[in-house]
């Protein structure tokens, strides 16, 4: 830990790009659409920066892992995701899509160094006492981003048009780089942790998570739940025109799920559970299960009560999936333990909206029935054991 580098610069840098992450995704669906007038281009595009996490993460978790300084990877990582940013808008319209989408796919490669590549260098900026605390605020950033980074994307689109939010989310990524550049030095290697190749080193990230089994289930318990997610994000629109008037008003479901799983991040950073990290993954899963059976009604209230107890439980379990990693993670592998769940999760919540999507069209309470029964499953696959 760093005495010279304070959590409160970590977590305002964190906040803007991870705000700007949040944004970026729908910016280029709206870019993409009003340059290409194509919904099929401008969702190509949505999904190529989002698939590509899977590979892009183990490997910049362990490029992390290897470097003295990893700060400095992580501010080169930003500066060339929000770089990708731009070069894509400029492509749009100007370059064929079979050009402008393999940019988006590279691009998404760095994505991971917005969540897990920050969240792995926490023990480096807060000391071992205050790292609870320090975990629940940084899982607030992920809350607070994910509430106003669709928001700005929608108000600068229509206030500056739908390429100018684009360029903020790039813009606030790179206010991040100073704090990145800035994060303090690893320490001396230990004696076990030899330098090995890069594809030594993803296999070893891999088998920490799969051998290590509180990890190994807390991840899985996590990235159910992230496909539950997905799958709700799909429905998003029909439930808000079957239940609420309109499609739009769907997306307001999101801001009160975030809202709620603020509120509970904010309590826990004043008074953490007394209770095993592993519980409250597994408590925050069923929570969400709960939930998502709640919506499966289709009643307007139920909606309401569905969406504030979601937040509920995916806030908390962020936080204690944190604990979880940074308690099961060497030193030397932290960043690939991160990283790759980070990419799985993406990933997760990518397949979810896919296999919801096509489903939803067929029965809108099937599909969020086994959204419940996937979290729900996730939060089985704990078991008992905890610490």
């Amino acid at each position: 830990m760093s005495k010279s580098y304070s959590l409160r610069f970590y977590l305002t840098a964190t906040t803007a790009a991870r705000a700007g992450d949040e944004m970026s995704g729908p910016a280029l669906l709206l870019a993409g659409l009003a340059v290409t007038g194509s919904t099929t281009d401008a969702s190509a595009l949505l999904a190529g920066i989002t698939v590509s996490a899977a590979v892009g993460g183990p490997l910049l978790g362990a490029l992390l892992d290897r470097a003295r300084r990893p700060g400095r990877l992580l501010a080169g990582a930003l500066v060339l995701y929000a770089a990708g940013l731009m070069t894509i808008l400029a492509g749009l319209g100007r370059l064929p899509m079979a050009c402008t989408l393999p940019l988006a796919v590279l691009t998404g490669l760095l994505g991971p160094a917005l969540s897990g590549g920050w969240t792995a260098q926490l023990p480096h900026v807060a000391a071992e006492s205050r790292l609870p605390r320090a975990n629940a605020l940084d899982a607030t950033t992920f809350g607070l981003a994910s509430l106003a980074g669709p928001a700005l994307a929608g108000g600068v689109a229509v206030l500056l048009g739908a390429p100018s939010a684009v360029a903020v989310s790039a813009a606030l990524i790179t206010a991040a780089v100073p704090a990145a550049w800035r994060l303090p030095a690893r320490g001396a290697p230990d004696r076990d942790a030899r330098p090995c190749p890069v594809a030594g080193a993803l296999a070893a990230g891999f088998r920490i998570v799969l051998r290590r089994p509180l990890l190994a289930r807390a991840t899985f318990t996590s990235v159910a739940s992230c496909a539950a997610q997905g799958m709700l994000a799909a429905c998003v629109p029909l439930l808000g025109a079957q239940s609420l008037g309109a499609a739009g008003r769907g997306v307001l479901l999101f801001s009160g799920a975030a809202v709620s799983a603020l509120a509970a991040n904010a309590v826990l950073a004043r008074r953490p559970l007394a209770v095993a990290p592993d519980t409250v993954v597994r408590a925050g899963a069923l929570v969400q299960a709960v939930a998502l059976a709640l919506a499966a009604t289709g009643l307007p209230v139920a909606l309401v009560v569905a969406v504030l107890l979601l937040g509920v439980g995916e806030g908390p379990q962020l936080t204690a999936l944190f604990a979880v990693r940074h308690r099961e993670a060497p030193e030397h592998l932290r960043g690939q333990v991160f990283t790759t769940g980070a990419s799985l999760k993406i990933t997760a919540f990518a397949l979810g909206v896919a296999v919801a999507g096509p489903l939803a069209a067929w029965s809108l309470p099937g599909t969020l029935t086994l959204a419940a029964g996937t979290t729900a499953g996730g939060a089985l696959a704990l078991g008992r054991e905890s610490v």
